[in-house]
């Protein structure tokens, strides 16, 4: 398959390859068993990220639920310290912060990594709310665009429809980076992709068949064409890699060995986003599957009977994972979020048989946005007012 559309980064012969932490409780040895060992703790999620980064991989996940865990930023600043070269792809719920305050905490996290920030626009409910698509992708929006003011300009000023900001000075909110994080999203409605084709830089997109990912490509490009844009695109799925195909398939078979269906259903349910568009295209993954779970050759929709949102995993052997990580490669996708199951063990199959055969990179430093010197900030070596 050739490229599906225009990308950004065309000529780009590496790879964004990144990791998952469980911030969330998702992590297990067999899908839908709480095990106490692999709660979402500081100790357990701060040593996936710390053994993410031993392996190799550039960026890492840290998404955003109410379901017992860590609240994201919180986390992401207590990794600054303790890693050194992995970027942080943090979740931003837009709308749980003031926005100006936001930016002043993204510049703060940025400064902290020294550039290896990334942000994850999200835009579902918050907790105990149920809210019209519409809205709150207008609430992203304005997020987006304060942002973008205090990340460009010298002073911030925004009249909304929800948010309505005096004049205030833009220093205490710009980054490390030049221009700020890079954006990624997710998402499917029209009102999702009107607001990624707008502003975002890389669209992440669930499994499904290379059919429909191709669809999907061509529908958010429609978007950003009419502003002028391009966008570089990602794949978010789970892994499970084994020296053949027969023990790949025989471990995936293993994590959902004891899972009862009607606890997977609960614990699809009290996700955030259990309603959305994009959970109810994984659902249809497992619809159209065959018996044992294949909606396409290694394409497994097991762990979605257990999870919400990404439900399914690649399966192979290393080299058959190489072959599909290619296959996406040329339909044009540059970056790609993996996640597997114990996190920690997943990463260290993958780093072993897979990481050593992939050119990878760092997505903002092939944009440029992180500085080879320290910035004029106000938070680096800009003068103090």
């Amino acid at each position: 398959m050739t490229l599906v559309v225009p990308v950004t980064s065309e000529g780009l012969t590496s790879s964004e390859v990144s990791w998952f932490s469980a911030l969330c409780s998702d992590d297990f040895q067999f899908l839908g068993v709480p095990d106490g060992d692999l709660r979402s703790s500081w100790e357990h999620c701060s040593n996936i990220v710390l053994k993410a980064e031993e392996q190799g991989f550039r960026n890492i996940l840290c998404p955003s639920s109410y379901q017992v865990g860590q609240d994201t930023l919180s986390f992401v600043a207590g990794c600054a310290p303790i890693t050194k070269e992995i970027n942080l792809l943090a979740a931003v719920r837009c709308g749980e912060m003031q926005p100006v305050m936001l930016a002043r905490t993204v510049a703060t996290l940025d400064h902290m990594l020294k550039g290896r920030l990334t942000i994850n626009i999200i835009s579902s409910d918050f907790p105990g709310e149920k809210a019209d698509s519409s809205y709150r992708y207008q609430r992203s929006r304005e997020v987006i665009e304060i942002l973008r003011q205090a990340w460009l300009q010298d002073s911030i000023m925004y009249s909304g429809d929800i948010y309505e900001i005096s004049e205030v000075p833009s220093d205490p909110a710009k980054p490390y980076q030049d221009g700020g994080p890079l954006l990624y999203f997710g998402g499917y409605s029209p009102d999702a992709l009107e607001l990624c084709g707008q502003y975002c830089d890389v669209y992440l997109m669930w499994p499904e068949t290379k059919e429909l990912l191709a669809e999907r490509m061509k529908a958010v490009h429609q978007v950003a064409q009419r502003y002028g844009r391009t966008l570089d695109y990602g794949l978010r799925v789970h892994m499970v890699v084994r020296d053949t195909e027969a023990e790949a398939r025989e471990y995936a078979d293993y994590l959902v060995s004891k899972l009862d269906d009607d606890h997977g259903t609960a614990i699809r349910n009290r996700a955030l986003d259990s309603t959305s568009l994009g959970v109810a295209h994984q659902s249809a993954n497992r619809d159209h599957a065959d018996q044992s779970g294949y909606v396409e050759p290694g394409l497994w929709t097991g762990v979605g009977r257990a999870r919400s949102g990404c439900g399914a995993a690649l399966v192979g052997s290393a080299d058959q994972i190489l072959t599909r990580i290619e296959e996406y490669r040329r339909m044009g996708m540059r970056a790609f979020i993996f996640s597997g199951y114990p996190h920690i063990q997943e990463a260290e199959y993958f780093g072993r048989l897979v990481m050593p055969e992939l050119k990878t990179c760092s997505l903002p430093h092939e944009y440029g946005r992180v500085p080879s010197e320290s910035p004029q900030t106000a938070l680096a070596s800009g003068v103090r007012k």
